[in-house]
């Protein structure tokens, strides 16, 4: 029995560990391919697929729980085993891992001691071009292609060290909104793991309903954890303020918690409306935060162009989060004998918490104005 005692927390502490060194490198892959334009709407269709984890894993634990229980261990085990192997098999981790048959259509950049030539397609009409183009000067006669080229003379900043070494672990602390929106991320993550692994059980006991049921019905958080993630990412797409809406999110799941506590006990009708309106509010940001926002704080103009930051910055934001998914349900576990109102007390105060860590910042963004973009005409 003293055995069994230390070999199973040592075995969860290496399954987290494990599990836990896939998500920086996912999105480090889906942050090369797409860039900020309509970043939160694509990563946040994305990271739908943790939410679908969930409700798969839920339905796959409810199923087995009263029959044999060790095949809700066996089965996701062989799900993470395929899916491992279609991954290292199939995943293209950069656009530049492309090669392409086709020649290029106007000459590659060249790099010669830390100055890149680059070569840019310019418009110009076609009488007295050197008075239209708002270039440098040319180095040499332009070259004939289809097209108007002109060679320009820039400083690679690639070439530099900062280009080619992976960013330290402070220096990445340094980069502006990292601190926040990491431990901002704690407390979302607290609420959500809290609710992932204690709802079944507040249903079970609130609800009076047996635990197939309460299982099935507690995969509507997740349901609406989706909804969320898609709402975040593209309402900050379209203000451009991530931690506005974060923040927004934040305040209004707060007395959702209260409300979803009060009604929960009257019937399963509110109670399946409340799940995925709580769902959508608890998640969203913490959907944003991981994906989008993670991504961005990546390739922040801080970084000066270095391309090897993103892992790190999002192993820093993902793994405070992951503290935060400890201690709700550890919380959750010390609280619930004296009462589930202490439980939605305590997962309220912790949504404050979380907007109140990025109170700084969505100041500064609805302080800054947008400039907008000066679109060239032909």
């Amino acid at each position: 029995m003293t055995l069994l005692i230390f070999h199973v927390p040592l075995i969860q502490v290496m399954n987290g560990l494990v599990q836990t060194t896939g998500w920086p490198s996912v999105v480090t892959c889906i942050g090369n391919w797409f860039g900020k334009g309509r970043r939160g709407l694509i990563m946040g269709v994305w990271n739908s697929h943790t939410s679908v984890g969930n409700i798969l894993g839920s339905l796959i634990a409810g199923f087995w729980v009263s029959s044999c229980w060790g095949m809700s261990f066996v089965v996701p085990g062989i799900i993470i085993t395929v899916m491992g192997l279609i991954c290292f098999l199939f995943l293209i981790e950069h656009p530049r891992d492309i090669k392409s048959d086709y020649p290029p259509q106007s000459p590659p950049n060249v790099s010669c001691n830390g100055l890149k030539i680059q070569n840019q397609i310019l418009k110009a009409e076609e009488t007295y071009p050197e008075k239209t183009w708002e270039t440098q000067d040319m180095l040499g006669p332009t070259p004939v292609y289809p097209t108007h080229h002109v060679v320009i003379l820039q400083r690679d900043t690639s070439a530099g060290k900062s280009g080619t070494s992976a960013i330290s672990f402070f220096g990445a602390l340094q980069i502006p909104g990292v601190v926040e929106f990491s431990m901002c991320l704690l407390f979302a993550k607290l609420v959500s793991y809290t609710f992932l692994f204690w709802l079944p059980l507040y249903m079970t006991s609130v609800g009076h309903m047996d635990t197939r049921h309460a299982g099935d019905l507690s995969t509507l958080f997740d349901v609406g954890g989706i909804i969320g993630g898609i709402l975040a990412g593209v309402v900050s797409d379209k203000s451009h303020k991530r931690a506005t809406t974060c923040g927004l999110m934040l305040l209004l799941a707060a007395p959702t918690l209260y409300f979803f506590s009060a009604v929960s006990k009257t019937g399963p009708v509110y109670a399946v409306l409340m799940l995925l309106v709580c769902g959508a509010l608890v998640n969203g940001p913490y959907s944003l935060i991981t994906t989008a926002v993670s991504a961005d704080l990546g390739t922040h103009k801080s970084l000066k162009g270095n391309a090897h930051a993103l892992s790190t910055v999002t192993a820093i934001i993902d793994g405070t989060g992951s503290v935060g998914a400890a201690l709700g349900p550890l919380l959750a576990g010390l609280l619930s004998p004296y009462g589930w109102h202490n439980v939605f007390f305590m997962l309220m105060i912790s949504d404050a918490f979380a907007l109140l860590f990025l109170l700084r910042l969505i100041k500064k963004e609805l302080k800054c104005v947008r400039q907008p973009v000066v679109e060239q005409t032909e």
